[in-house]
């Protein structure tokens, strides 16, 4: 079964340190997060700041575009990883293991299809 897992972490975390679990590099890495889930990771990155988005809609047949993010909430997708797992257990198992896990939220959403 493919996942996609959104790593959310509060917004007073600060993503551009250096010791930011979701930066390859830093003190608190994901690296080996990432060596050990192998080839059940399939894809994943950092994502800019939530202030650089854009959010898109079609309103009464109108282009709406807005700066900013689609909801104003305390915490903040920092990140993105999709994953090939048995089941929800596995993917359960291996979320764990994110270094982000310990002080953010990790949320796994099943692909409707794969």
């Amino acid at each position: 079964m493919k996942f996609l897992m959104l790593v959310c972490v509060d917004g007073s975390v600060d993503l551009s340190r250096e010791d930011d679990p979701t930066e390859s590099g830093g003190a608190d890495t994901a690296e080996p997060w990432v060596a050990e889930a192998g080839p059940r990771r399939l894809d994943g990155d950092r994502l800019r700041p939530p202030a650089e988005a854009t959010t898109v809609r079609i309103r009464d047949g109108r282009l709406v575009v807005t700066d900013g993010p689609y909801a104003e909430t305390k915490e903040q997708i920092a990140g993105f990883d999709v994953l090939e797992c048995a089941d929800l257990d596995e993917a359960v198992a291996l979320a764990a293991k994110h270094p982000v896990a310990p002080h953010g939220v990790l949320e796994l959403r099943a692909f409707w299809s794969g």
